[in-house]
């Protein structure tokens, strides 16, 4: 098998069209400004020593808040207490956000350098039921575009179909990777319940 190199690729693909030069900005234009706010989940890509990572971010309205228009602001609220997102924004601050709307194929991406802060005021301007998130992410844009929308349209991604028939839960798949130590079915009963009153 032959590994292709950075010369190899542009042998095999060619020049961009104009279009997809002519996308790309370094601020928030109030089409894009119009996605974001619109976004209610989003993939946060980071990169740090032990390689790279993407996390899942939804809400029940805006994914992230909008400062100004090279700045976004993502609330980190009740996770896994992985924190391998965190920790790489606090050692690295590339990141990139990537936005799905709901019903539509547009995606939009939005590359930048992130920061972490605790700050009383910015969390408190997240508060829920009293809750609040521990720290939040501000990004600052560097470039946003829109995605191809083939990778959506091929997928059917919002055809209305369920695909999980017959994949394992989250408790089978515990349990299958601690020979039945942790997860299984009660893990599965129990999760709706404990998720609903930690979604904040």
């Amino acid at each position: 098998m032959k590994w292709l190199s950075e010369g190899d690729l542009a042998g095999i693909y060619g020049t961009p069209v104009a279009a997809a030069l002519r996308k790309v900005t370094d601020r928030l234009t109030p089409d894009y400004e119009a996605f974001i706010k619109a976004s209610r989940f989003c993939v946060l890509s980071t990169v740090g020593p032990e390689g790279t990572d993407a996390s899942p971010r939804g809400d029940d309205g805006p994914v992230v808040r909008i400062l100004d228009e090279k700045h976004l602001v993502l609330p980190d609220w009740r996770g896994n207490e992985r924190i391998d997102s965190l920790k790489n924004i606090a050692r690295d601050g590339r990141v990139s956000l990537m936005f799905l709307i709901r019903g539509s194929n547009t995606v939009i991406r939005v590359n930048g350098q992130a920061r972490l802060t605790d700050d009383a005021d910015l969390c408190q301007a997240f508060e829920r039921d009293g809750k609040l998130p521990r720290t939040v992410i501000v990004l600052q844009i560097g470039e946003v575009y829109f995605q191809c929308a083939r990778a959506v349209m091929r997928a059917g991604l919002w055809a209305g179909a369920d695909d999980s028939d017959g994949l394992a839960t989250a408790g089978q798949i515990l349990a299958g990777l601690t020979d039945g130590e942790v997860g299984g079915a009660t893990y599965d009963a129990e999760w709706p319940g404990r998720a609903a009153l930690t979604l904040w």
